[in-house]
């Protein structure tokens, strides 16, 4: 693993880092903030997926999650959005939605992607290693939160592995691929053309398949420009009602789809997250432990 850069931010480090990934087959970046602790505690984990043209820089600049990540004691990871690098397939037409920065966290099965788009893989085997080797990680806490693209992703990957996860939350999630365009395109031209293989990359379809978890927690906006045709809460709430799973399903109205957005709620969700990690409020707690830097 090789460090990109560390910066000292309240009292903790955030860190970008690189490895060559046998998952995807190329180099990977991601991000971890680390808050700060005593030395030799074990701290909590908050998983971060993000959305379609995003990198891990994206939450990293502009998630403003350092503060409260500091107070709870949680690190925070942001893994890259898709396999990078020469020789990387591409969607043929350069559309945003397909292709680089649009993994979907999915592993591909059709060819050209299948070589490198292993995305679930690397996110839910590959890099939780890593981070267990690399950082003071408490691995029997974890949970996982995400935006649009990575909505669905933490939707999908929290209701698969319910076990693992003590939390799942999303802003502005896909909630239902398999019934708007963007899951269309993805999910078709990553697995192909039987349905049947991309139920378990829908949220929606995991619900109806079965799969559950005690609580979801989402937050919307209402002024969200892909709310109608590619985001469709509306699908999460009918499954999760008619599955018994408590959702707090928040529209926040005047709130587009971007960083504005998920900043305003970044705090709320990692309370909701820190609750289920068994963790109690620490206010001001990074000048009281020992800083990392």
């Amino acid at each position: 693993m090789e460090t990109v850069s560390e910066n000292c931010a309240f009292g903790g480090v955030q860190g970008v880092y690189r490895h060559a990934s046998a998952s995807t087959g190329t180099n990977m970046v991601f991000s971890v903030f680390v808050p700060p602790h005593e030395a030799g505690a074990r701290l909590p984990v908050v998983w971060y997926l993000s959305g379609l043209t995003c990198t891990h820089a994206n939450v990293t600049e502009k998630g403003e999650f350092r503060a409260i990540c500091a107070e709870l004691g949680l690190i925070f990871v942001a893994p890259d959005t898709s396999p990078r690098g020469e020789g990387v397939a591409d969607d043929p037409e350069g559309a945003y939605d397909f292709g680089l920065g649009a993994g979907f966290y999915v592993d591909a099965t059709e060819a050209p992607f299948a070589a490198h788009y292993q995305m679930w893989s690397y996110v839910t085997e590959e890099l939780p290693a890593l981070i267990a080797a690399q950082f003071p990680a408490d691995m029997a806490r974890q949970s996982i939160m995400g935006h649009s693209m990575g909505g669905h992703g933490a939707l999908t990957i929290g209701l698969t592995l319910a076990d693992r996860f003590r939390a799942v939350s999303a802003f502005a999630p896909i909630v239902a691929p398999s019934q708007v365009p963007w899951g269309q395109k993805a999910l078709g031209g990553y697995l192909g053309a039987d349905r049947a293989a991309w139920r378990k990359h829908d949220a929606v379809a995991l619900i109806e398949d079965g799969a559950r978890v005690e609580a979801l927690l989402v937050d919307q906006g209402g002024a969200d420009a892909f709310l109608e045709k590619e985001l469709r809460p509306d699908l999460l709430r009918a499954a999760c009602a008619a599955a018994g799973i408590d959702l707090t399903l928040n529209l926040r109205e005047g709130y587009d789809h971007s960083y504005y957005f998920i900043s305003t709620f970044m705090e709320a969700h990692l309370r909701w997250h820190g609750e289920r990690l068994g963790i109690p409020p620490r206010a001001g707690e990074f000048n009281r432990v020992t800083c990392l830097c």
